[in-house]
């Protein structure tokens, strides 16, 4: 481990360590405001260290919903500060999802291809459903590419690579010919081993309650879809 690395390990510790201490009851005002002091002091400290700016490839993964949601909010975001968003969805696209719809309103923004055509138990036709993640895999592949692009949005292109119509090989080929500033959302649950050591941010969604599994409940507009 480098120095940098030690150092900053040492401050994300010493960060921890002060707030388990900060929340303890038995404290008085002034020994918690020194702690606060000195985490303040910390927390400066490591944004002063930290790299101003890095194009950062992000998975979104696990069984627990929110996947493709917490990646729009950063859409959102990006949209808010004046960049060109590109959303291509795997798998999804036998329906008009409503987020077309509410993200037409940046139609100078951003860029919106829903170009699956459903659930494989939907469309029962590998050959298809390879096709269609193949030619959203190179529609993707051309806003990675495309350096007037700030975010990139490939929703569930997890699931089309552990169903096998991609290979993670050249998803990981796409990703290194993207700008140094650019930042890639990958959604879907089964993230393989490879795609999640590459990337620089990874969530897990932790399945605990779902209405559908656990009480019988359809999937509700402004929840599911």
């Amino acid at each position: 481990m480098n120095t940098n690395n030690q150092t900053e390990l040492n401050l994300d510790l010493e960060a921890k360590q002060l707030m388990e201490e900060a929340s303890s009851s038995t404290l008085t005002d002034e020994q918690y405001r020194k702690k606060m002091q000195r985490r303040k002091e910390v927390q400066d400290k490591r944004i002063a260290q930290a790299v101003p700016e890095k194009g950062l490839i992000i998975v979104h993964t696990g069984n627990g919903k929110g996947k493709t949601t917490a990646a729009l909010g950063m859409v959102l975001r990006s949209l808010g500060h004046g960049y060109k968003v590109a959303i291509v969805q795997f798998i999804k696209g036998a329906w008009e999802p409503s987020e077309k719809k509410v993200f037409s309103l940046w139609l100078d923004q951003l860029e919106f291809h829903a170009m699956g055509e459903g659930f494989t138990w939907e469309t029962q036709d590998r050959d298809r459903d390879l096709e269609k993640a193949q030619a959203a895999w190179q529609k993707g592949l051309e806003y990675i590419r495309n350096p007037d692009f700030k975010l990139i949005l490939l929703d569930e292109i997890n699931i089309a690579i552990k169903l096998g119509y991609l290979r993670v090989e050249e998803i990981l080929d796409g990703l290194a010919q993207k700008p140094a500033d650019k930042h890639v959302i990958l959604t879907g649950r089964g993230a393989p081993t490879a795609l999640i050591e590459h990337a620089d941010l990874v969530t897990e969604m932790t399945l605990v309650k779902h209405p559908f599994r656990d009480q019988a409940v359809k999937a509700q507009p402004g929840i599911e879809f």
